[in-house]
């Protein structure tokens, strides 16, 4: 047997596992990229002369850099149709480039932002302040409409509710507005100290960018500093089942979206008893 057919045995031996099975072989490329730095320098050589035999000391590189370590820039992109909790057509966001791609980009709802783009939507400039407004418009409605809002009363001294009340409430929680935005008060006087309203609801209206108008939830809690009057701290009140102050506005209040709170709990039972 000479050695064409020994080399061609070998061959065929080898090549026979890689063709019965394709599924193994990996054959996407890479798409990743290592800047290197070799350890030892080459050595100079002579104009038009004959380069240096390259040795194995002349193969060791250190690492610079590796691209896949570095963290991605945020993606600039330009909405092609009003998404909700981020802007309308026109609007130039920044997002992580992985949720631009799959959230915008694929489903056709952005693109790039590039100066070709942007001449051609004819866009407004990204610092205009109706376009950063519009981003969180929806976002606010969104929140506020899915808020109980702990309005804390005095249980020592007598007070009738007023929206100076209300805007401290919101101040606590994060939020910040004034008697303006508050359009609509309850149509009722509530006053106190009453603990027959103690933890029942009411809402109120708060109006947004003086174009939208969002209803939000309510709970009243009193509050004292003399030890015997302070009530006893119930944990989680906020699952507690609530009534209106007043009837009339349980319609209202049912029709409104569950709060956040109260919908995060109970998805968390729901995990919990599920095996």
């Amino acid at each position: 047997m000479n050695s064409v057919s020994i080399f061609s045995n070998i061959l065929r031996t080898i090549s026979k596992p890689c063709l019965t099975a394709p599924s193994k072989i990996l054959i996407q490329q890479s798409r990743n990229t290592a800047i290197l730095k070799r350890r030892n320098p080459l050595p100079l050589y002579e104009k038009n002369g004959k380069p240096c035999r390259l040795r194995i000391r002349n193969y060791i590189y250190d690492l610079v850099e590796n691209t896949d370590l570095k963290r991605r820039e945020p993606l600039k992109i330009i909405l092609t149709k009003f998404v909700d909790g981020f802007g309308n057509a026109g609007d130039i966001i920044s997002q992580p480039p992985m949720k631009a791609y799959n959230n915008f980009l694929l489903p056709g709802l952005a693109v790039y932002a590039s100066p070709e783009n942007i001449k051609k939507y004819q866009l407004k400039p990204e610092n205009d302040e109706v376009t950063k407004k519009s981003h969180f418009l929806q976002r606010t409605v969104n929140i506020l409409s899915q808020y109980l809002l702990n309005v804390v009363m005095s249980a020592d001294h007598p007070w009738t509710l007023e929206k100076w009340h209300l805007r401290s409430s919101f101040r606590k929680a994060g939020v910040y507005l004034t008697d303006d935005c508050i359009t609509t008060m309850p149509k009722h006087p509530i006053s106190g100290p009453n603990f027959d309203i103690e933890n029942k609801e009411f809402y109120i209206t708060v109006t947004i960018n003086k174009s939208v108008d969002v209803i939000v939830r309510c709970r009243i809690h009193h509050w004292s500093s003399t030890p015997n009057k302070k009530l006893i701290c119930v944990p989680n009140f906020y699952m507690n089942p609530s009534e209106p102050i007043y009837p009339e506005d349980k319609p209202i209040l049912d029709s409104l979206p569950i709060p956040y709170l109260i919908e995060k709990a109970m998805k968390e039972q729901e995990t919990q008893t599920t095996p």
